[in-house]
């Protein structure tokens, strides 16, 4: 089975939001377009949300080890998903201990707390992820690897990722370690 996975598509990481990702606002249409086909299929579909309490140690206003500005904080306007959004009924929360970072929707960074995730996709018995989202460079690369080293097959959606830094790099692991890429015209 197949399903699915939108990464981090919230508004803090849209336009004008607090860690804007260049451009991220154009691959919405597209998005859309791909939710829209896998509901249509009877595909499983979920997201995921960066979901940091107000002090989270990631934040350079909270600690001197700190690398982004305060983002995503929990029930706030940028952490909700971008409004143009089809509306996605499954999410996962990551990111919500205040002292560990999570680039992954399976595992925080210090691979010491496990989301849900991996166990409703096992639930539903999917073995193969197509994902997309924000950024290429992060939360896309570290929730493809994880997945990758978890069994899943692996499709990377190219032309629905946008990347903070260099995208070109983050792409050429993935695929060096098992990652499909793709566009959306070949889903």
């Amino acid at each position: 089975m197949i399903a699915l996975l939108l990464v981090d598509l919230q508004n803090d990481f849209c336009k004008n939001g607090m860690l804007e990702v260049k451009d991220s606002d154009s691959i919405i249409p597209v998005v859309n377009s791909l939710i829209e086909k896998f509901e249509k299929n009877g595909n499983f579909i979920i997201a995921t949300k960066d979901w940091h309490p107000e002090n989270h140690t990631s934040f350079i206003t909270n600690s001197s080890k700190g690398v982004w500005s305060p983002h995503c904080i929990q029930n706030s306007k940028g952490a909700e998903l971008h409004p143009q959004l089809k509306k996605i009924k499954n999410i996962i929360y990551k990111g919500t201990n205040k002292n560990i970072d999570s680039y992954s929707a399976f595992f925080d960074n210090d691979k010491l707390y496990k989301t849900e995730l991996d166990a409703i996709l096992k639930n539903k018995n999917i073995d193969t992820l197509y994902i997309l989202g924000l950024a290429t460079d992060f939360c896309v690369k570290f929730t493809a690897l994880d997945a990758l080293n978890l069994g899943y097959k692996v499709f990377i959606i190219k032309d629905c990722c946008k990347g903070v830094n260099d995208e070109t790099s983050a792409l050429e692991e993935l695929s060096k370690f098992g990652a499909i890429i793709i566009n959306s015209f070949d889903v």
